[in-house]
């Protein structure tokens, strides 16, 4: 293959992730947001989650070297550096396409976090509930880096051992959490210096990550190796990681920690002295950086991933949540039913043994009239065990059903359990909210709207993304026409 073929083949599969991209945001705009914000499973639409680039957040120590590093990748200096914290702010920085051409890297366009928060081009908009102290902490830098062409990176505040949130004015590990859960890749960054991880990496490791993103979505890095004295210094460190790491994620199969440091800052530093040559060592470890810079530039393949994991998850999510609810209506209506035949039969009762007890003490004949003040009697229980006896007994069993909610659905297996762990609140916030009473018609159609993606689109996709993954490594073709079969299978569907 030569190069114009291979510039064609890239091409024509950037067309195609492209183009299932909009088909994958247009599923979830058209079928399952509607549905997730009638049940308040979410309060923003779902595809304002994933409609943007892939995205890349980096967090760490504030020691460790972050926006050193996004400028050495940049190839300016767009972040401001030091060894005390400099940046307090949550730095969304893209590329400005329309300004690739023009000499020197710089920033093109800046604009402030509440034109990030209102902007619906950009997936931020549900994280206006952090309020203005992080609307004022937020902001966006267009930089015209080619790095930066195919995926945005979130520059963080440095981590700290004391602060608090009243100290900061928001919850930093809520932000944390809401941007860690529509990254691509998040990026735990340390340093020689402070191997031993401050207050809030600590928690951000043991409770925020773990329930916001998935272990395959975070990689650790170790910045600033080139401040290690030697080779033994470095390993020393490396081990000092690798042990307060296992004490606070639980794990024993540590994943592979990335060795890297900044070219541009080792370079400047021995220019002025500030530390002897380069050590000899850090030759043998380029390919390290070179891994690096290779998976944040792999960004768009995760974003793929990403976008198939978020459809698979919260289908099966809103599909239990749907299905508990049917089980619910169903078990409501025959209550109700049983309720009702009962109610019938002791207004049959108590009307007859009306009758009988003005027959026997001679109120009345044995005649019509009789049989008329039967009946009003047998209506009269019915209406007040319809209506005052109803209400007890249907209250009675709402809360009794709400709090075992978690019983109306069999969860056979610990993948439905976790499941169930992610929807609960939804389900009985639903059934709160409503007191039990919906139309059971909507929610079993919305149901088997929710179960055919679940099912059958989810797998379509995989094979979508299957397909890419051998367009990469294969002679170039005509990727429409491999789009136009993923239309025709999703034809019935839409």
């Amino acid at each position: 293959m030569n190069k114009a073929e291979k510039s064609d083949a890239s091409m024509y599969t950037e067309n195609y992730i492209r183009s299932l991209q909009a088909e994958l945001l247009e599923l979830v705009e058209n079928r399952m947001t509607p549905i997730a914000l009638r049940y308040g499973y979410s309060d923003s639409p779902l595809e304002s989650k994933i409609k943007w680039r892939p995205l890349v957040l980096i967090i760490g120590n504030y020691s460790s070297g972050k926006s050193t590093l996004i400028n050495d990748f940049l190839g300016a200096d767009i972040q401001a550096t030091g060894q005390a914290p400099t940046d307090d702010s949550f730095t969304v920085l893209t590329c400005d396409e329309t300004a690739l051409d023009e000499d020197g890297i710089r920033v093109t366009e800046h604009r402030d976090g509440k034109y990030l928060l209102a902007n619906q081009e950009f997936p931020f908009e549900g994280m206006k509930r952090h309020g203005q102290q992080f609307a004022s902490h937020f902001c966006l830098k267009k930089v015209n880096s080619p790095f930066l062409k195919n995926f945005a990176i979130i520059d963080t505040p440095g981590m700290l051992d004391s602060i608090t949130e009243r100290d900061r004015g928001y919850n930093y590990q809520e932000v944390v959490g809401d941007l860690a859960h529509i990254a691509d890749l998040v990026l735990v960054m340390f340093d020689p210096h402070k191997a031993g991880t401050v207050r809030e990496a600590h928690i951000s490791l043991r409770d925020t990550l773990p329930a916001h993103t998935f272990e395959d979505r975070v990689l650790f890095v170790l910045n600033r190796i080139d401040e290690c004295a030697s080779l033994t210094d470095l390993l020393r460190v490396y081990g000092t990681l690798c042990w307060n790491l296992s004490q606070i994620t639980g794990r024993k199969d540590i994943p592979p920690i990335r060795l890297t440091y900044s070219q541009r800052a080792a370079a400047q530093a021995g220019a002025n002295g500030r530390r002897p040559e380069t050590a000899a060592y850090l030759s043998l470890l380029e390919n390290q950086r070179d891994e690096l810079k290779t998976a944040l530039m792999q960004a768009p393949r995760y974003h793929l991933d990403h976008l198939a994991t978020f459809l698979e998850t919260h289908s099966e999510r809103l599909s239990l949540i749907l299905e508990t609810l049917l089980a619910y209506g169903k078990k409501r209506r025959g209550a109700l039913a049983r309720f009702s035949l009962a109610g019938l039969l002791v207004s049959l009762v108590a009307g007859a043994g009306a009758g009988m007890g003005l027959l026997q003490g001679g109120l009345l004949p044995l005649s019509p009239l009789l049989y008329s003040a039967g009946g009003i009697g047998a209506a009269l229980v019915f209406v007040l065990w319809m209506t005052v006896a109803r209400r007890y007994f249907m209250a009675r069993f709402h809360a009794r059903q709400t709090a075992a909610a978690g019983t109306l659905v069999p969860l056979e297996n610990q993948y439905r359990k976790e499941t169930w762990q992610a929807v609960k609140t939804v389900v009985t916030g639903f059934l709160q909210k409503t007191g039990g009473r919906f139309s059971l018609g909507t929610v079993g159609y919305e149901h088997g709207v929710i179960k055919e993606i679940e099912e059958a689109e989810t797998k379509e996709i995989r094979e979508a993304l299957n397909e890419i993954a051998a367009m990469k490594n294969s002679p170039p073709f005509n990727p429409s026409l491999a789009y136009q079969a993923f239309l025709e299978k999703n034809k019935g569907s839409a």
